[in-house]
């Protein structure tokens, strides 16, 4: 009897959230293969550690990786140490700064510590593709790169709207996609997982392994997770990601502030349960049999219980109640460092609390942070619902009185 649950119960689970498999029926054979053979699929998905900190963006293929995990596959958490040092640049208009081997090692290790809050370390098998990447001499890099054209490379949805609006495109950056392709025909990899945004690096892998001889693995897409904001790719640099390594009321307020529509897309690509579940429970509210806020509650129960105690959870959300329901900010309210030039600060002159809220992580930008002042949504204790744009400051060192804007809560720390 086959150690793999059948072909049709696996797809259930690994389809959940996927955009687009490339193909779905190499995918069921490859599957059928595995049961009949007893020999796991081996799954990846790359992540180059560019930044210290994972947020639940970064989750949404680690998930997948796990549901292939659950499954009884071989999966590769692929650190891109080596691929760092060139940048990748999808979505990107302009070169990216490199960063130093430095950085990246330090990124590296932050990453290992967090991935295993969803991955099963004793199951996990982690790389890194200087291992093979740093070993190709100018050779082996010719070698590799003579089976793409520039042609192709332009094909490329970035390349091609830098090159047509003529901004610069440097020469490193078109071995991007050659070097994540050989990484599958190193790894031999049977399967890659990656955002929709990355369909033509995950195409280059297929092309490569067909050249080494290989079978061409499958690529299985999610979609890209919005952030707090619902409208742009979560990002800590836009201030609307929650990260990982938050502390559970943080992480919780922010779910909670999500939007209702959201919630369905952080239900489908957040969460381990059936996509089944997830649409009865959309017909329910959309029925009046629930109500959007207890099935918000439960999903940010949910998503911070993977990563915190059942304890720590409870706590948070017991926290958000308080604070939501009775006008009153726990003694435990986090507290951010700010610099008083971040938001305009002059010797007896009042700051912009507009860019006070930006820098504290509690709006994405200053017209955002506008708008919800003038709606009277920013709440400061002890003064009121209703606050002026410009507030008075006491000279620096100081701490202002905490501030809640929709469900989430800060004390700044100007300096």
């Amino acid at each position: 009897m086959s150690k793999f649950l059948p072909v049709d119960e696996q797809m259930d689970l690994l389809e959940k959230g996927a955009t687009e498999i490339v193909r779905v029926s190499d995918l069921r054979e490859r599957l059928e293969d595995s049961r009949k053979t007893g020999r796991p699929l081996r799954v990846k998905a790359g992540f180059d550690p560019t930044a210290p900190d994972l947020h639940l963006g970064h989750t949404v293929l680690m998930r997948k990786l796990r549901h292939f995990q659950q499954l009884g596959h071989q999966v590769i958490f692929l650190i891109g140490d080596f691929t760092s040092l060139i940048g990748d640049p999808t979505g990107r208009n302009v070169t990216r700064k490199p960063l130093t081997l430095e950085q990246i090692q330090t990124n590296a290790e932050t990453y290992k510590q967090q991935v295993f809050k969803i991955l099963d370390e004793a199951r996990t098998e982690v790389r890194y593709n200087s291992e093979w990447l740093g070993k190709l001499d100018y050779e082996g890099t010719i070698r590799v790169t003579s089976h793409f054209t520039v042609s192709q490379m332009l094909e490329r949805d970035e390349f091609h709207k830098r090159f047509q609006a003529e901004q610069p495109i440097s020469l490193h950056e078109l071995l991007y996609p050659v070097m994540q392709g050989y990484d599958s025909v190193a790894l031999e990899c049977d399967v890659e997982l990656g955002g929709t945004d990355q369909k033509f690096n995950l195409q280059c892998g297929r092309d490569l392994q067909r050249h080494y001889g290989q079978k061409p693995q499958i690529i299985l897409m999610t979609p890209i997770l919005e952030g707090l904001d619902g409208v742009q790719k979560m990002s800590k640099s836009l201030n609307n990601a929650i990260g990982i390594n938050e502390p559970p009321q943080e992480m919780y307020g922010k779910l909670m502030s999500i939007s209702d529509e959201l919630m369905w897309k952080y239900w489908e690509l957040l969460t381990d349960i059936p996509q089944s579940e997830v649409n009865r429970l959309r017909n329910e509210v959309a029925n009046g049999r629930q109500h959007p806020m207890a099935l918000k509650t439960l999903l940010s129960q949910t998503i911070v219980s993977g990563f915190y105690s059942m304890e720590e959870t409870l706590k948070a959300a017991h926290d958000w109640g308080t604070m939501h329901r009775q006008n009153v900010i726990p003694d435990d309210v986090e507290r951010v460092a700010v610099s008083a030039g971040e938001v305009g600060w002059e010797v007896n002159k009042p700051i912009r609390l507009d860019k006070l809220l930006v820098a504290m992580g509690l709006a994405p930008s200053n017209s955002e942070a506008q708008r919800k002042i003038k709606e009277g949504a920013l709440e400061v204790k002890g003064v009121g619902d209703r606050i002026k744009l410009y507030v008075p400051l006491e000279e620096p060192p100081c701490e202002m009185p905490p501030l809640r804007l929709g469900k989430r809560a800060k004390i700044a720390v100007i300096s």
